[in-house]
């Protein structure tokens, strides 16, 4: 098989495994297996098709970038990853759309800071990190891989709108009416004042630190230097 098909191949196991087992499999399976031997299964399975992934995108060849990348894009992809990692550390505390007992909890409190952006922050901060790459290594196995993240992060979180609503009932209606699923839609909109949107402490801070340590971490292991490491040292 052609690297290229082979990585599609698996970029498309990848992501048919996690969207199968996610909603038309998931509750045939927990009624047989239970919940922790459903996870169990589940992480089997995300795990050997991400192994497959990686190991095709590694056996790809060099190709071309599509366009010159200056100085300019590698600015703007590198604030789009810091404004994604505080999306994602600020996702990590109340977010009533992970699978936590605290959910429904969290549901019913003001939608404040990341929350206030987009009721996915963490799955919109996958998305924009792989749209930052694509603009900095445009290359056609970037573009697949990126795509294949971003559908995942987008359609999952589209997906996961009806699981909630559907464990979750009111608490999840309520709160999916107070938030938007597009980053600042309800600010644009006139619904919600753009000062909700000021970051937590712990999202700020933890997302400019875990930037900082990314982007030091891509030259550190022999990738492409990223963030401000391109311009200090």
């Amino acid at each position: 098989m052609q690297p290229m098909s082979l990585l599609i191949t698996t970029c498309v196991l990848f992501v048919g495994s996690h969207l199968a087992l996610s909603h038309p499999l998931r509750h045939g399976l927990a009624s047989r297996l239970g919940e922790r031997g459903f996870q169990i299964v589940y992480s089997i399975v995300a795990i050997a098709t991400f192994i497959m992934l990686v190991q095709a995108w590694r056996g790809m060849p060099p190709e071309p970038p599509l366009w010159a990348v200056g100085d300019i894009l590698w600015i703007v992809a590198s604030i789009i990853v810091l404004f994604a990692s505080v999306l994602f550390m600020g996702s990590l505390i109340g977010n009533p759309a992970l699978a936590a007992p605290g959910a429904a909890a969290a549901a019913q409190g003001a939608a404040r800071g990341v929350f206030a952006i987009t009721r996915h922050p963490m799955m919109w901060g996958f998305a924009l990190w792989a749209i930052a790459h694509v603009m900095v290594v445009p290359t056609p196995a970037q573009i697949v891989l990126s795509g294949t993240i971003v559908f995942l992060a987008l359609f999952g979180s589209a997906g996961q709108d009806g699981k909630k609503a559907r464990l979750m009932g009111d608490s999840w209606r309520h709160w999916a009416a107070r938030t938007s699923f597009v980053p600042f839609a309800r600010q644009i909109s006139g619904a919600t004042p753009w000062g909700d949107t000021i970051p937590r402490p712990h999202a700020l801070f933890g997302g400019i630190v875990l930037w900082l340590v990314a982007t030091w971490g891509h030259g550190a292991l022999g990738y492409m230097v990223a963030g401000i490491w391109r311009w200090v040292g």
